[in-house]
């Protein structure tokens, strides 16, 4: 399954659509600046389906991810100095980011693919491209892709 999602331009409180293959719109993302920041996906039909919300009083980014209303893990900024390194504690999944920091893999605990990330370099908003194996697993990839995208702006 093909998904991109893009940061909508000139967008103050963090508004993104994601696309699908035929680049009709899939999900919406609407974030909410508050204490904690909250980002709201939508489906097509605008039913708010999962909501990632950032960990105050954290030293490094950490975004606690739900779907259907329920915790299914959190995402969290390592500390590392070449390449970007993130824990995430949801389905033993783990994520492996490359030197430039524009390309993720997400694997599970034996190391099998689960989707990739890559980052449209010459684009002038970010864009990201996800190809996720199970579609069973796109809202949770959407909040990772989000996630990953949330710590780099704060760099």
């Amino acid at each position: 399954m093909l998904l991109k999602i893009k940061q909508k331009i000139m967008s103050l409180r963090g508004r993104y659509e994601i696309l699908d293959e035929n680049d009709q719109p899939a999900y919406r993302i609407r974030g909410k600046y508050t204490i904690p920041k909250s980002f709201e996906v939508s489906d097509a039909q605008d039913k708010i389906v999962a909501v990632m919300k950032s960990k105050v009083f954290d030293l490094l980014p950490t975004y606690i991810l739900y779907i259907d209303g329920k915790e299914i893990g959190r995402v969290k900024k390592k500390f590392s100095f070449f390449k970007p390194k993130f824990a995430l504690d949801c389905n033993g999944w783990q994520i492996e980011g490359n030197f430039l920091a524009w390309d993720y893999k997400i694997v599970d605990a034996s190391g099998k693919l689960i989707a990739t990330l890559s980052k449209e370099v010459f684009n002038i908003r970010d864009v990201y491209c996800m190809d996720i194996v199970n579609p069973d697993d796109a809202l949770m990839v959407i909040l990772i892709a989000l996630s990953i995208d949330l710590e780099k702006q704060s760099d």
